[in-house]
Formats: structure tokens, C-alpha cells, sequence
């Protein structure tokens, strides 16, 4: 296993060294942010932003109100020391 992988590898530098890979500058159309401050976003985008954000939290905060059964659970909590051993799986002596 060590063999081919060297030999892939030797195979890979040879090539490296015959055709060098050159580095291609794609102009994608969007602004590159490589050290330094992202550019400011636009008003409309911030309003966006504050509108779907404050829905979200509308959303949680009203269903938190009116069905809080999704956090808190359905049934009250069992009072374990009413629980026998049989319900507790100890067995009997």
C-alpha cells in the first residue's frame, strides 16, 4: 500500500514540475473581502433583517404564551417516592 501511494505521489510532483499550476484570478462578479471590513450593507437589507428577525421572535415569544406544553410538557411530574418497587424494578426479597 505504501508503494502506491508513493509511486502516486512521485507521479504527482513530476507533473507539478513539468506543468506547473498556474493561479487563475476568476472574476466571479462579487467583491473579495481578503483583510479587510466587509462592505456596508444597504438600508433595505438591514430592514429585512430587523423585520424577519423581530417575526422570529414574535413567533417564539407567542407560542412560548399561548402553548407553553412545547417547553414545560404536558403531564405534571410523577411524584417518585409513590412509586413501588414492582414500578421500580427492585425485586421483592
Amino acid at each position: 500500500m505504501l508503494i502506491s501511494r508513493g509511486l502516486t505521489t512521485i507521479r504527482t510532483l513530476k507533473n507539478l514540475r513539468t506543468n506547473p499550476v498556474n493561479q487563475i484570478v476568476r472574476h466571479g462578479g462579487h467583491s473579495v473581502n481578503y483583510r479587510s471590513g466587509a462592505p456596508p450593507a444597504s438600508k433595505n437589507l438591514i430592514y429585512a433583517a430587523e423585520g424577519v428577525q423581530g417575526f422570529m421572535w414574535w413567533w417564539i415569544l407567542w407560542h412560548l404564551w399561548t402553548e407553553p406544553d412545547h417547553i414545560l410538557g404536558e403531564f405534571p411530574y410523577p411524584d417518585p417516592t409513590k412509586w413501588t418497587n414492582e414500578e421500580l424494578g427492585i425485586p421483592s426479597e
